[in-house]
């Protein structure tokens, strides 16, 4: 419902794609997406911009999550995004980040050094109900964490 909310009132593409948390842990976080007529293209495979949106908020969810457990107040951003797309996403997709150790060890630094830090964070693209545990894309982007300033 966090992010239903999140998408209604800061960003209306989450909340137009109707994303599903399947898991959300210190490690990983796991986001479907449905293939329906307002997530897919003319070649019936899911649209760029919602596969992007996926992989986005994958990673970024699981950055704000542990963000909020650090208890400091830091601003997020994406500064770069890098996809390749392996196979088409005809089917509903599954978004997967696996870099909750690398989101922590990012958040320690900016604690310890007080400046924007940056790192690197892959999303995995699959569609379980159709081909398993193939990856169909996969998508890079670069987080930049800074300490929130008082204006």
């Amino acid at each position: 419902m966090l992010v239903r909310y999140f998408g209604l009132t800061k960003v209306p593409a989450i909340f137009f794609a109707r994303p599903r948390v399947h898991a959300l842990e210190e490690t990983h976080c796991d986001i479907g997406i449905r293939l329906r007529r307002r997530t897919k293209n003319h070649l019936n495979s899911m649209y760029i911009g919602i596969l992007i949106l996926g992989a986005d908020l994958a990673a970024g969810l699981l950055a704000m999550d542990l963000i909020s457990k650090s208890g400091r107040k830091l601003v997020l951003v994406f500064k770069d995004v890098h996809a390749d797309f392996l196979k088409r996403v005809d089917a509903d997709a599954r978004f997967v980040c696996n870099e909750g150790k690398a989101i922590s060890a990012l958040i320690q630094k900016v604690i310890d050094t007080g400046e924007r830090q940056h790192a690197t964070l892959n999303v995995s693209v699959i569609a379980p109900d159709k081909y398993g545990d193939e990856i169909l894309a996969n998508v890079t982007l670069t987080l930049s964490l800074k300490e929130k300033t008082v204006d």
